[in-house]
This record gives structure tokens, C-alpha cells and sequence, in this order.
């Protein structure tokens, strides 16, 4: 499945159906008087966050949404019946904005979240309730009141435990890939992914998940390289696991450019906690992990974990550290095990424990 996260849709909801103007025709009452029903209401347009979605690539050749029209008014006093509601479903974690992209209208962060984007129209009144005492037989009735129409952004920011950070080719996917059923693509160039990655790893029989953030550069925040378009995804992460490629010639200028990129972008994002990891140090020696290390660790003021994905070296304490940053409520691995069926694609593969 293509990852999408932004999409353009049109949403119009349905007009309210016309009043009905109608007379009682019946033997032997020539007064029958004004008995046209009202028109009904327009079918309204809802937005629904669900679970089992996690992208956008429905609405890339779907793009235009009309809720029902409410049908018209009949003859004794029958009112019109209501248009159907039409409900959009998105996943969870979309932001729902106005066409100036930047005017937040809802965000959608619950599971069975529900959110009134366009109100149907209200039906026409009929001729009966123009009746007077002045005026017995009104011949007018209500047209059918017109529904909302608009243009809104769709933004989805994928939720998960924790950000996975690094320059290009720092091996974060390797390491998604260890620790989770996801297979996101793995090569040996930059930009190798493209698209944030999910997977659930399990640390303590608790389910832990990490999205894989596409590579950073300097300038990201500006929209150089991949640009900002995916820093976005690291806002609603509880902490960030931040991936420093071992055999880049200065570790500590490949850390503080990305920290650079998150205080430009969005100063909140420094602040939450973040575990260092030296990674790939399978193609260093001893000497080389030690100066690597020394270096790091004097950038970031924090404690580095020294870790190899391929070897699965200093995986388990990294994900441990993490974990003790994750404040939700979390799943028990058996309960999950009961509730989910193994077609789901971002299950785990290997579990610390």
C-alpha cells in the first residue's frame, strides 16, 4: 500500500428539499384547505477518524464528496424525507485544515472521533404552514435552504511511540526491520525511504511503535531534500530514538544538524527525550567506537548506546531506554495476540524478551 499523507478533497453537503404546495381535494369539503408537506433536510457531511487506516492514497483519485439532497415536500402533509449523511473515514491522527492549509478545523486524534464538516441544508416549508387566518389558502412554499460546500486539506501526522531520527542511509531501516515485521526498503544510498515507516516492537510485553522518519538534511526545515514534510510526524511522538551513522566521518556534526532542523522547525520538538544511539559500529574496531563514542556523547550531552542492527548488538538496552519514556496506556502482547489476525502488516518479528 502507497503511503500518502496530504491530500486536497471537495466536500458539499446536500441541498434541503422544497416545500410542497398542495390542496385537500376531497368529496363533499370544498374548503379542504393548504396540506402540502415541508421538504427534508439535506444529508450533513462527517469526518470519522478509524484505526484501521493509516494512510491518505484513497483520496488521491476520490476527491470530491456530495451528501444526499433531501427530497421534496408531498401532498397531505407528508414532509419530505431526509438525505443521507455521508461520513468520511481518515485515519487517526489527521489534521483537518482550511484551504488556506494553515487554519486548523479539527484534529482527528481519537479512534471513533466523529466531526460535522458541512451541515445539510433545511427543508422548505409547504404551503401549511403559511396558513393565516387572513390567509386560508396560501399558494407559497419554502425552497429548499442550500448545504455547505468547501475545499479542505487533509494532513495526516502519523501517531506513534517513537520517532526514529538520522541523516540519510544512518540505518534506520535496518533497524525498524530488525526490530518489527516491517519491511521498509533497505539500500546503501541516501533517501532509500521515502515515506514514514511503522512498526511495533515489544519491550516488557508491552507494544511499543516507531515510525521511521525519512532522512533529514540540513535545510530540511526549509524544504531542502525531503523538507518539512515529514517533520511534522515526529510531533505527536512521545520521545525520539535518534540513529547517528557510526562510519560518517563526524558523528557529532551529523547529531547537531538534525537537532538543528527540529529547534527551526518546531522548538517543542527539542525538548522531548531523546536516546542516542551509535549505530553501525559492526564496520568499526574497538579504537575507532571509543573515539566515535567520546565524540558523540560530548555533542549531546547524554548517554550513547552503541549499537549494530545487523548483529542485533545494544538493540535490546536501546529500546529499553526508550521505553521508559512512554507515558500512554499500552496493550499487554496477549491481548493483542487475541484481538489482531497476522494479515496485519506492521506486526512485530522479534521481541527483546
Amino acid at each position: 500500500m502507497k503511503f500518502l499523507d496530504q491530500a486536497k478533497i471537495y466536500v458539499q453537503s446536500g441541498n434541503g428539499g422544497a416545500g410542497c404546495v398542495s390542496f385537500r381535494h376531497e368529496k363533499y369539503i370544498e374548503f379542504g384547505g393548504p396540506n402540502g408537506g415541508d421538504g427534508g433536510k439535506g444529508g450533513s457531511v462527517y469526518i470519522e477518524a478509524v484505526p484501521n487506516l493509516n494512510t491518505l492514497i484513497d483520496f488521491r483519485y476520490h476527491q470530491h464528496f456530495k451528501a444526499q439532497k433531501g427530497r421534496n415536500g408531498m401532498g397531505s402533509e407528508k414532509n419530505g424525507p431526509k438525505g443521507e449523511d455521508l461520513i468520511i473515514k481518515v485515519p487517526v491522527g489527521t489534521e483537518i485544515l482550511a484551504d488556506d492549509q494553515e487554519t486548523v478545523i479539527v484534529d482527528m486524534v481519537e479512534e471513533g472521533q466523529r466531526f460535522l464538516l458541512a451541515k445539510g441544508g433545511d427543508g422548505g416549508r409547504g404551503n401549511t404552514q403559511f396558513k393565516t387566518s387572513t390567509n386560508q389558502a396560501p399558494r407559497y412554499a419554502e425552497p429548499g435552504w442550500p448545504g455547505e460546500e468547501k475545499w479542505v486539506w487533509l494532513r495526516l501526522k502519523v501517531i506513534a511511540d517513537v520517532g526514529l531520527l538520522g541523516l540519510p542511509n544512518a540505518g534506520k531501516s535496518t533497524f525498524l526491520s530488525v526490530v518489527s515485521k516491517a519491511r521498509p526498503k533497505i539500500a546503501d544510498y541516501p533517501f532509500t525511504t521515502i515515506h514514514p515507516n511503522l512498526g511495533v516492537a515489544w519491550v516488557n510485553n508491552y507494544e511499543m511503535v516507531i515510525a521511521d522518519i525519512p532522512g533529514l538534511i540540513e535545510g530540511a526545515h526549509d524544504g531542502v531534500g525531503l523538507g518539512d514534510r515529514f517533520l511534522k510526524h515526529v510531533e505527536r511522538c512521545y520521545a525520539l530514538l535518534h540513529l547517528v551513522d557510526g562510519t560518517s566521518e563526524d558523528v557529532a556534526k551529523s547529531y547537531l544538524d538534525i537537532r538543528n532542523e527540529l529547534a527551526l522547525y518546531d522548538q517543542k520538538l527539542v525538548d522531548k527525550p531523546e536516546v542516542v544511539a551509535l549505530s553501525k559500529v559492526d564496520a568499526l574496531n574497538e579504537k575507532e567506537i571509543a573515539k566515535k563514542k567520546k565524540e558523540l556523547e560530548k555533542a549531546s550531552h547524554k548517554k550513547v548506546f552503541v549499537i549494530s542492527s545487523i548483529a542485533k548488538q545494544g538493540v535490546y538496552e536501546c529500546l529499553n531506554e526508550v521505553n521508559q519514556f512512554i507515558t500512554r496506556d499500552r496493550r499487554p502482547k496477549d491481548e493483542v495476540q487475541l484481538q489482531t489476525t497476522e494479515s496485519q502488516e506492521n506486526d512485530t518479528a522479534w521481541s527483546p524478551i
